[in-house]
């Protein structure tokens, strides 16, 4: 296990020999990073912008739950095939491009969806959502694979935790975002364009900022050693490195499993408050509150790893924390008027949930280098996405209507649904997926390793022994 990074003189000496290779670190990387989060931001609320208010939008288009339901899970469909090729793309064809594109089909898809209303009231605009939606999710497989390249290529060792965490964060960010104003702007069903315009909005402004402020996709010199070595494996020969590695397969199943809840649990937690008498605010709000401690846990988390590079560990005590929090959630989830408990619990789950995807989108670049961070960070969102469709269709499939009279304050208008199996199937899932890992995964970090070996090697080059065994000047005549 790597041990803690230092500081003071040890971080100085660090610093010196990064300068000796030709390591810099250019303060343009942070421009990078805030385009990349705020398009990351952007494709987060398009995604859930109509999840809080689910059953508003079914009653005033005439449309089922479930097909409210696939405007957000057509992101996790979408990204399934399109996700290898969004891995080719960070690999091969630059970062710089990668976030260019995205961000013209994350602009397109925003206003696709609103060309109903902004024209012609037409009775089925059903597949104009539709189809935005299926361009936002294009565009999310490009910008959510790319924090983990972004912290390899731009940011030096002691950084790359924290820029991860930042680039990731950004996209829970945006799903609090949505979870707070959809509520907040569909007041009545006549609210509903406005709330599609508004997401245009932050759309734009990364767009615009991608043109412009985007010039490179790597800087002129490496942040580190690691960032030297970058990708120096082929597409198709680091996808087959990937599918040899048994402690990356292990850990992309695991925590593409927790992906794929925690995709399920905000799409569905409106739905799941309703049928117990919570209203659509305080959905809203359990869900701001479970990204809102979630950043604030990636935040800490990040800074802790940073320094002391415990990334295995990190991950492993998240995932558990995690899955006991699950498991109470499933149970008081079916009570009436457990307004505190329910948010406190959904903060609990997203403080050490969503605190350990950045940390375990670094341990999967280290497990797996030298493949590069596109096709590493990548192809654990593409199971994460497919896990997700499977979780969602188990959950959304095992609900029954209610015959009894209920409390329910939901209002699609076609009776309130039983969740109760289906919290418990989230729960066994999530705590199945935390005893695989924590007893199936174990590996070296291979690009701490990489770095350590080259850094000790010019350390020894360089040494004051290596200096007096140098041959000496001639002496001046």
């Amino acid at each position: 296990m790597a041990g803690a990074e230092e500081d003071g003189p040890g971080a100085d000496a660090t610093s010196a020999l990064g300068a000796l290779l030709g390591y810099r670190a250019y303060a343009r990387r942070w421009v990078f990073l805030l385009v990349l989060s705020l398009l990351n931001f952007s494709n987060a609320t398009l995604w859930l912008s109509f999840a809080p208010v689910a059953d508003t939008i079914a009653h005033h288009f005439f449309l089922s739950t479930k097909q409210i339901n696939w405007l957000s899970l057509i992101y996790l469909v979408v990204s399934i095939p399109s996700g290898v090729v969004a891995i080719w793309v960070l690999d091969s064809v630059g970062l710089r491009w990668a976030t260019i594109v995205c961000a013209w089909l994350n602009l397109a898809g925003s206003v696709f969806r609103t060309l109903p209303f902004l024209f012609i009231e037409i009775q089925d605009p059903f597949p104009f959502l539709m189809g935005g939606q299926s361009l936002c999710a294009l565009a999310q497989t490009l910008v959510i694979f790319s924090p983990a390249k972004l912290a390899a290529l731009w940011f030096p060792e002691h950084q790359r935790a924290t820029a991860n965490m930042i680039g990731t964060m950004s996209n829970p960010l945006g799903i609090l975002v949505a979870n707070l104003l959809s509520p907040a702007l569909v007041k009545r069903e006549e609210d509903i364009p406005m709330m599609l315009g508004i997401y245009i909005i932050p759309a734009g402004l990364a767009c615009l900022l991608a043109i412009a402020c985007l010039w490179e996709s790597v800087p002129p010199s490496p942040p580190s050693a690691g960032a030297a070595h970058s990708t120096s494996e082929k597409f198709l020969d680091g996808l087959k490195l990937l599918l040899r590695n048994r402690a990356y397969i292990i850990l992309a199943v695991c925590f593409g499993g927790g992906i794929g809840i925690f995709s399920s649990f905000s799409v569905l937690l409106e739905q799941v408050l309703c049928v117990k008498g919570y209203s659509n605010e305080f959905a809203g709000l359990c869900g701001a509150l479970f990204i809102g401690f979630g950043v604030l846990g990636a935040l800490v988390l990040s800074l802790y790893v940073d320094r002391t590079k415990h990334f295995t560990e990190a991950v492993k005590i998240g995932f558990c924390l995690t899955s006991m929090v699950c498991v109470a959630f499933a149970l008081v989830s079916q009570l009436q008027g457990q307004t505190f408990a329910l948010a406190a619990l959904c903060s609990l789950m997203g403080f050490f949930g969503f605190s350990v995807a950045p940390i375990a989108m670094e341990l999967a670049v280290e497990c797996s280098f030298p493949v590069g961070e596109g096709a590493a960070a990548g192809l654990v969102i593409v199971l994460g996405q497919a896990e997700g469709v499977l979780v969602m269709v188990l959950l959304t499939g095992l609900t029954t209507r209610r015959a009894e009279p209920s409390v329910s304050t939901c209002q699609d208008g076609q009776g309130p649904l039983d969740w109760m199996v289906s919290m418990l199937l989230m729960a066994g899932l999530c705590t199945l997926f935390s005893c695989f890992l924590v007893f199936f995964f174990h590996t070296r970090y291979r690009r701490r390793q990489a770095e350590a070996n080259e850094s000790h090697s010019i350390q020894e080059d360089t040494s004051p022994e290596a200096a007096d065994h140098a041959p000496c000047p001639a002496a001046a005549p």
